[in-house]
């Protein structure tokens, strides 16, 4: 190569040689629920919600994340393989985890802790709004050490040469470090958030913090999508015959759900006192 780009090779293990099996994915992954969790908290004990509630909407979202992720990997991206190898659903280490899927389960996730609890949803989801970017983060960080999730070839000064790439055809040249793109998107979208959270901006209008993190985490999502590598086969397929690959397409939904929830007429404007959690 003529030009000089960054050689990534960073090893996946965390102790490699050492037969501790802990991956930087894994303490990544860890780490984004660990960041949500204590924001959470500080949240939660501004209105006065009890502990035990976080603890117990902790474990919905921890098992709505998981499982929404995998099968949305297996349902989206190759239903065909799953459906004639449905034990392999199971087989999380092999890998796959897609973060629509993940978002569904996260959805469904608090719908059902709201059946129990009977805190309003859409409170709730003002408040996961302002920490999931945070967490989508650390999780495209775990991507960046596991060599997986990359754009496409480029000349960039910042380009990176993955040399632990599942692809070996692509372990020489450089690429579109897209991990990093989308961490900084998500950072970027949770400074905001927050900062929006701490002026009590949008956060008293029901739906409204929710909507705007539908729209920017999705609409970033969708542009850097473009310099993505495919994923497989199908998504060359998609792009060949409408422009948009599959996480694009399932980027729209979101998108849309955002732009309602954001336009929509609520009962509480911003000058009115906060409504308690409580209420339906």
């Amino acid at each position: 190569m003529d030009l000089l780009y960054i050689i990534w090779n960073i090893e996946p293990e965390i102790f490699p040689g050492s037969g501790i099996p802990i991956r930087w994915y894994g303490l990544l992954f860890a780490m984004a629920f660990v960041s949500a969790y204590f924001i959470m908290r500080y949240i939660f004990k501004r209105k006065k919600v009890a502990q035990k509630v976080l603890d117990d909407l902790t474990l919905y979202i921890g098992l709505g994340t998981i499982i929404g992720a995998r099968l949305g990997h297996c349902f989206f991206y190759d239903p065909a393989y799953y459906i004639a190898n449905p034990w392999q659903i199971f087989n999380i280490a092999a890998g796959g985890l897609a973060s629509h899927g993940a978002a569904i389960g996260i959805i469904i996730a608090v719908l059902l802790f709201h059946r129990k609890h009977k805190i309003n949803p859409i409170w709730l989801f003002d408040r996961l709004a302002i920490v999931i970017p945070l967490s989508g983060m650390f999780i495209r960080l775990g991507n960046l050490i596991n060599s997986e999730i990359y754009g496409t070839y480029t000349e960039l000064p910042w380009a990176f040469v993955f040399e632990r790439s599942y692809d070996i055809a692509h372990r020489t040249e450089p690429h579109h470090p897209t991990q990093i793109y989308e961490a900084l998107a998500y950072l970027a979208i949770f400074i905001l958030l927050f900062w929006l959270y701490r002026k009590d901006k949008l956060i008293k209008a029901r739906g409204k913090m929710f909507g705007l993190f539908l729209i920017l985490l999705f609409v970033a999502r969708f542009f850097i999508e473009y310099l993505k590598e495919a994923q497989v086969e199908q998504e060359l397929i998609m792009l060949q015959n409408i422009g948009m690959n599959l996480g694009q397409l399932l980027s729209i939904p979101f998108i849309l759900l955002g732009v309602w929830f954001l336009l929509r007429k609520t009962k509480k404007d911003l000058t009115e006192k906060p409504a308690s959690p409580l209420e339906p």
